[in-house]
Formats: C-alpha cells, sequence, structure tokens
C-alpha cells in the first residue's frame, strides 16, 4: 500500500497531468434553468426543421435540453401558452384613480365597523338606563 500525502488534496495546483483538481464547493440547491419564451419558440422552429436521423438530437445536445421538454414546449405552444409566457408578471401597474377607490373603499370598511360599535354602546346604554329607571333628557323631549 502506498501513503498519500493529505496535503496534495488540499492545494489547488494543476494536477500532474496539467488540470486543475475539481471545486469541492457544493451548491446549497441548484438553480433551475428558465427559458425565455423567444427561446422556446426558436427552439421549437429548429426542431420542426430538423428531418435527417440525428439532427434532432444533435440540436437537443447542443442545446443542453431533454427531449421531455421539447414535447412540454409543443403542447404548450399548441394549446398558446407559450406567447402567454412573453408577458410581464407581477403587479400590473395601476393609475391614480384605482389607488384612491382602494384607499376610500379601505377607509369606508373602517368606519362602519367604528359605526356598528359605537351602535352597540348607545343600545347597551339604552338598555342599562332602562334597568336603572333612569330617563335621558333626549327621551323626555321626544313627543
Amino acid at each position: 500500500m502506498s501513503t498519500m500525502n493529505p496535503q496534495t488534496f488540499a492545494t489547488s495546483e494543476p494536477a500532474a497531468n496539467g488540470t486543475a483538481p475539481p471545486d469541492p464547493e457544493v451548491l446549497e440547491r441548484p438553480r433551475r434553468r428558465r427559458f425565455s419564451a423567444e427561446y422556446r419558440l426558436r427552439i421549437l422552429r429548429q426542431a420542426d426543421a430538423c428531418t435527417m436521423p440525428g439532427e434532432l438530437g444533435a440540436l437537443l445536445r447542443r442545446e443542453g435540453l431533454y427531449s421531455s421538454s421539447l414535447a412540454n414546449w409543443r403542447r404548450q405552444r399548441d394549446r398558446g401558452a407559450i406567447e402567454a409566457l412573453g408577458q410581464q408578471r407581477g403587479r400590473k401597474p395601476t393609475d391614480a384613480a384605482v389607488v384612491q377607490n382602494a384607499k376610500l373603499m379601505k377607509e369606508n370598511a373602517r368606519l362602519a365597523k367604528e359605526l356598528a360599535a359605537a351602535q352597540l354602546v348607545i343600545r347597551i346604554q339604552g338598555n342599562v338606563s332602562a334597568l336603572l329607571g333612569i330617563t335621558t333628557e333626549s327621551a323626555e323631549t321626544a313627543p
């Protein structure tokens, strides 16, 4: 058995054959590849143009794609979903009227809740007054 020097693995110097040792760092989670709608449509056009045996396989190897991705993209294209992928994602830009309307509706809901609470307090106060036999000035002046 030969003994190996542990320091040979710790250095980042090129190996005897001139190649650098692989990077030992492992990423936490691999990043998912995302393809734009334009790229998908371009690859589908190229794939549809492949007529000779082996051309499609060469295209997939060159682009680093799987045949299942190509099948999914064809299904999406047939449904019209690829064109929809080109649309902007996220919040839609809003104009001032929509923002103000939302703000007023929120304030209206808050005020309605406060009103309901105030009416409940007034009703309870009326019940307590009736139980204790206390009359209020407004009740005496009412016709």
